[in-house]
């Protein structure tokens, strides 16, 4: 007998016949004499509704009123869930966030989780009772409603896993596994079976769309054992209630991987942007005069680049930022000018970074100039470089990402099966 956590995304639960199917993968673990809780997300397109009713109340609404409203999703899907459940004769009841309770901070709409009492849980699993809880919202420090941000269930699953501590968490979507990269893009990208946490965090914050970066921070932190795994599959297939080796990804300690890769995947972000400060002035403080403003007004800035003048007096700074962030990053460097000290800013739009990801790449050379050659041999040129010790990241002209995807794909022998 295990501890299971499983969650359900939006497009699982998405209406009453695909609710009733995950109510029968629900029964086959608890059928197979596990302890099981569940997180459920809104039901597909639910959540944005309910922010587009609050915008159409009012553009410039209460955070903690916006809370109230969005969090009605879950809270709905709970309840359907639980009922289909112990229509079909387990026993099962709903929970809220804050019944749990599982407590957050006071930052309304983007909360993170500070603690999870998961005693009355664990009370409820030895009475033989099946959890099913509402993702993606806690209590905050004024009593109230508050929500996790955009993909905030993978983070309640993983942290209510870490709390119960569960013997695993099953993130359940519309996809099979982790891939190698896009299979849109790449239809040789391969299933990987199992994929190291550090590897799992930095594809998904350099653009895989399988899991949210919190979840998987979590899941690093409290070990967690995560299966992503597809909800669209015969709940009742063989294979499908293994409990060791289910089907899907297993993101786990490396320590876990016996035969590491050199390279695990490549991950790509559209839609990236370019900001320039010309000759500014080489004195202490002037990076944080630049990029404090930024990070106060939450503007996530990646790939940075200075380069020194001969003479060392002056230096330009070059990093990136979302596309649609660039506006607000010119307003916030404009008004800093006089402190910052930089003679011109420029900014260039429709660019995209194309990551390579692997743990292996910490004990082998050459890694980087295979990118490189091969970038070079398709006409590719290369705007700026990051790299860490499980990491290579590109910046190319957006129109290229796909080429640049599918060449070092290849290059690295990922689509060989």
């Amino acid at each position: 007998m295990a501890r299971i956590v499983m969650k359900f995304g939006g497009t699982s639960v998405a209406d009453m016949d695909r609710i009733r199917v995950v109510a029968r993968h629900v029964k086959r673990e608890v059928d197979a004499g596990h302890e099981v809780a569940v997180v459920v997300s809104a039901m597909s397109g639910k959540t944005n509704e309910l922010v587009g009713w609050t915008r159409d109340a009012s553009p410039m609404h209460d955070a903690r009123e916006y809370d109230a409203v969005v969090a009605s999703g879950e809270q709905v899907t709970s309840g359907l869930l639980a009922i289909a459940l112990q229509h079909i004769g387990i026993n099962a009841r709903s929970w809220q966030g804050w019944q749990i309770p599982i407590r957050t901070d006071n930052a309304h709409g983007a909360a993170r989780i500070m603690d999870i009492d998961g005693s009355d849980l664990i009370r409820r699993f030895g009475e033989g009772q099946v959890a099913v809880i509402a993702g993606f919202q806690g209590i905050g420090p004024d009593n109230r409603i508050a929500t996790l941000g955009r993909g905030g269930s993978d983070t309640s699953a993983v942290a209510i896993a870490a709390a119960v501590k569960a013997d695993r968490c099953d993130i359940y979507t519309d996809v099979d596994g982790v891939y190698t990269t896009d299979p849109r893009i790449v239809p040789k990208a391969r299933r990987l079976k199992k994929i190291a946490f550090e590897e799992m965090l930095e594809m998904a914050s350099l653009g895989a769309k399988v899991l949210q970066v919190r979840s998987v921070e979590l899941a690093m932190v409290h070990k967690v054992r995560t299966f992503v795994r597809s909800s669209f599959e015969d709940p009742d297939a063989p294979g499908m209630g293994d409990l060791l080796n289910p089907p899907g990804t297993l993101i786990c300690d490396e320590e876990e991987i016996v035969e590491q890769e050199v390279v695990t995947g490549i991950a790509y972000a559209k839609d990236e942007a370019q900001i320039s400060l010309r000759r500014l002035a080489d004195r202490p403080g002037v990076s944080a005069a630049i990029f404090g403003p930024l990070a106060e007004a939450h503007i996530n800035v990646d790939m940075i680049v200075q380069n020194i003048s001969e003479d060392g007096s002056k230096t330009d700074m070059t990093f990136t930022v979302p596309a649609g962030d660039v506006d607000k990053a010119l307003r916030v460097l404009d008004a800093e000018k006089s402190k910052i000290g930089f003679d011109v800013i420029q900014n260039e739009s429709g660019l995209a970074k194309v990551s390579v990801i692997g743990i292996g790449m910490r004990s082998h050379a050459g890694v980087a100039a295979s990118a490189f050659r091969a970038l070079a041999e398709k006409g590719i040129n290369i705007k700026a470089i990051t790299t860490s010790e499980i990491k290579i990241s590109i910046l190319i002209d957006g129109a290229y990402a796909e080429l640049a995807v599918r060449t070092l794909h290849s290059v690295y022998g990922l689509d060989k099966t």
